[in-house]
């Protein structure tokens, strides 16, 4: 008797990006540009931090960690889902998968601690300025950067392998431009309440509870602001935090409505529309905040742009033309 062979597939498709949009070649390009301009913008404020001492301080060594998980949290989708629009190619390895799922965590869980620490870091100099070089010193910041990584990585490396464990009885089908927890969970046939009430625990514990803490540092900065004599610091430290504020309500908001809104495992859609903007607009968004409302930022870039060799750090590595 001839035994039909039957191949047993565990890669996942990625339906991608709005698959009924029309003009979804339009989109993919235009995401394509957000890319790149996140890329050139995050990576050129990494490299102005770098070069430029006046901005080693632990605000900017703060911020240049911010960027850098711009970079990473924006490459993890935006390459993988443009390649397969345009090579046809839609499949993903389980392995692959849960890669992304990994990473993708790890990078946002990791941006909303680190915001958490920027928003202590505007506190202690406002506040208690005296004190700011004791406090922030230079340890303490590449401590608190560790901490953030590291507190992304155990938590999502939680929650991945979680999630991955689950059974697949559905087609393996995921309605979504990348491997994402909420989408993966339409695909299982087994309860999926508990897990589902651990990842509003493990959301209050990584999003609610830095906000509410980022809100608190930012309540007795704006009253430390109002009570200080100069218009010209009170105006500079103003225009700092509503810079970190703005770039806090991006992060924040989009993961809130995402893994804290009940059925949101449900709405694929509008799911996908939050991604968008939380992984892809906001690395391209932040530069241009801290930039356009930063007179250091925008003055190294000058000294940059009007100098043959402007900067010490890159006349030792690299030597200057006259």
């Amino acid at each position: 008797m001839e035994r039909n062979n039957v191949t047993v597939t565990t890669d996942f498709i990625l339906l991608g990006l709005w698959p009924e949009f029309s003009h979804l070649v339009i989109l993919l390009c235009l995401t394509l540009l957000v890319y790149f301009m996140a890329v050139l913008g995050n990576a050129v404020l990494i490299l102005l931090i770098w070069l430029d001492t006046q901005l080693h301080s632990p605000m900017y060594f703060l911020l240049s960690h911010l960027s850098l998980l711009d970079l990473a949290l924006i490459s993890t989708s935006v390459p993988k889902m443009v390649t397969d629009f345009f090579s046809g190619e839609r499949t993903i390895s389980q392995i692959g998968c849960g890669t992304q799922i990994f990473f993708s965590l790890t990078l946002g869980i990791a941006e909303c601690l680190l915001l958490t620490l920027m928003s202590y870091d505007r506190y202690v100099a406002i506040c208690n300025p005296l004190r700011y070089s004791v406090i922030m010193s230079h340890s303490t910041c590449k401590r608190m950067v560790t901490g953030s990584w590291a507190g992304g990585a155990i938590t999502s490396l939680v929650h991945t392998a979680y999630a991955m464990h689950f059974p697949i009885c559905h087609p393996r089908e995921i309605p979504h431009f990348l491997c994402e927890v909420m989408a993966l969970l339409k695909l299982t046939c087994e309860d999926i309440s508990a897990y589902v009430k651990s990842v509003v625990v493990s959301s209050f514990l990584v999003v609610l509870i830095p906000l509410s803490l980022i809100l608190a540092s930012y309540t007795l900065i704006f009253l430390a602001v109002l009570r200080m004599n100069s218009p010209e610091g009170r105006n500079k430290a103003l225009a700092t935090c509503s810079s970190n504020l703005g770039v806090v309500s991006l992060y924040f908001g989009p993961a809130i409505l995402v893994y804290m809104r009940p059925g949101s495992s449900k709405t694929p859609r509008l799911n996908q529309s939050l991604f968008m903007f939380n992984a892809v607009l906001t690395p391209m968004l932040n530069p241009l905040i801290y930039s356009l409302r930063n007179k250091d930022i925008l003055e190294a870039l000058k000294s940059i742009v009007t100098s043959r060799c402007p900067l010490g750090k890159l006349k030792r590595h690299l030597g200057c033309y006259t």
